[in-house]
């Protein structure tokens, strides 16, 4: 599709004229509840959240209504809610007239990320719809409403197709993956299970041991610093770290270690360092100590469901658990073919290829499933900001 073309087409040589939307649509603030003045019911609470907090008996909002996050981390996110619902620590956004509510929707949409860009205070975040008021939305035909309307539901109409037929790829993607997973699991298991096989059972702690190496936290960066909150869960690795430490020395991890974030072990956070860096108190730095054992055959090991089951079993704490990391080193290791060396690594090598492999197709977001849906996701945001890309003022032919 070439958008430009379209729009202008459709525009006719009328003119756009961007508005702010505080002067086209209302922006009207939830009203506050908590869970304990809920009453049962099945109206979504909508709060700070991407997904609603709860569930409530009444509704102050009778559907096909934009709501945008107060605050909380997603503050600024931006939602369309066809039901009834209850707006709570949000605002919603109500146009005028002139102004189709989906077009708004998908225009505020299409401004996601310098909505997020308003956040402002300390602790929690906040985007108030004074911060939004100013935006300037870009309304067709201004001087001739009808015809204004009908290219925004000309639009709406694209967009919505666009919406479904992603929706329904992702859904099929997203079945795929789950699959994929499962078998994924099932190989795993089976590789580790060592039935049959020469095979010896070593407690962790025989076979590695936790870093004791230090390092200054002035020698860190956003790349190498790990914390906790850094680490993805489901075993996805980590994200560069968004607060360094100021002072003092940390735990010291080298390429090849493997890092486990020790609080609320159920989350699956570990990542195999391609890197040296440090870490705190919250993550965990196992490291081999046997040239008989492969770290990246350790990873998978431990990467596993049935090693963060174990964790949980001996985690400490209910509302914040945290690994027992006694008992950690007590987790058995399977050896194969103890009595040989180099037929051992040979076959930690082959296993490792094959896990690896999986974990490509499994995982990655550059190859495999989770780039392809995140491809459906680029594709459809790419052909919205195109159709919503009308031209500016000042390059209007009058």
């Amino acid at each position: 599709m070439n958008s430009i073309s379209y729009i202008e087409k459709l525009l006719d040589k009328d003119q756009v004229e961007l508005i702010q939307i505080g002067k086209i649509a209302e922006l009207k603030r939830g009203t506050s509840i908590t869970k304990k003045n809920v009453t049962p019911g099945d109206i979504p609470v909508i709060a700070g959240g991407r997904t609603p907090a709860y569930y409530h008996g009444e509704s102050n909002r009778e559907g096909q209504t934009i709501v945008i996050a107060g605050s909380g981390a997603y503050a600024g996110f931006v939602s369309w809610w066809e039901q009834p619902i209850f707006v709570s620590d949000a605002f919603t956004v109500k146009p005028h007239d002139c102004l189709i509510p989906k077009y708004c929707f998908y225009w505020l949409q299409s401004m996601q990320q310098q909505i997020h860009e308003l956040k402002s205070g300390g602790g929690v975040p906040h985007v108030y719809p004074r911060n939004v008021a100013p935006l300037e939305i870009p309304i067709p035909c201004p001087e001739n409403p009808e015809k204004s309307l009908q290219i925004q539901t000309e639009i709406v109409r694209i967009l919505d197709a666009f919406t479904s037929l992603t929706a329904e790829l992702t859904a099929e993607l997203t079945a795929e993956l789950t699959a994929r997973k499962k078998q994924y699991n099932y190989y795993r298991d089976k590789l580790l299970s060592f039935e049959g096989g020469e095979v010896e059972w070593k407690p962790l702690g025989d076979v590695a041991q936790y870093s004791k190496d230090r390092v200054n936290s002035a020698d860190l960066n956003e790349n190498s610093y790990v914390g906790v909150e850094s680490l993805l869960k489901n075993r996805m690795g980590k994200v560069n770290s968004t607060r360094l430490p100021e002072s003092g020395n940390l735990t010291a991890y080298q390429n090849g270690d493997i890092l486990i974030g020790n609080i609320r072990p159920y989350l699956k956070k570990i990542w195999q360092a391609d890197i040296a860096g440090g870490t705190n108190g919250d993550v965990l730095v196992v490291r081999t100590s046997s040239g008989n054992l492969n770290p990246r055959y350790l990873y998978q090991i431990l990467a596993s469901d049935k090693f963060f089951e174990y964790n949980m079993q001996h985690a400490k704490g209910a509302k914040m658990p945290r690994g027992n990391k006694a008992k950690i080193m007590e987790y058995p290791i399977p050896i194969p073919f103890p009595t040989d060396v180099q037929r051992s690594l040979q076959e930690q090598a082959r296993i490792v290829a094959i896990l690896d492999k999986f974990d490509s197709l499994t995982n990655s977001i550059t190859e495999g499933l989770p780039r392809e849906i995140e491809l459906r996701q680029k594709q459809y945001e790419y052909y919205r900001d195109l159709l919503l890309s009308f031209p500016k003022p000042d390059e209007q032919v009058a």
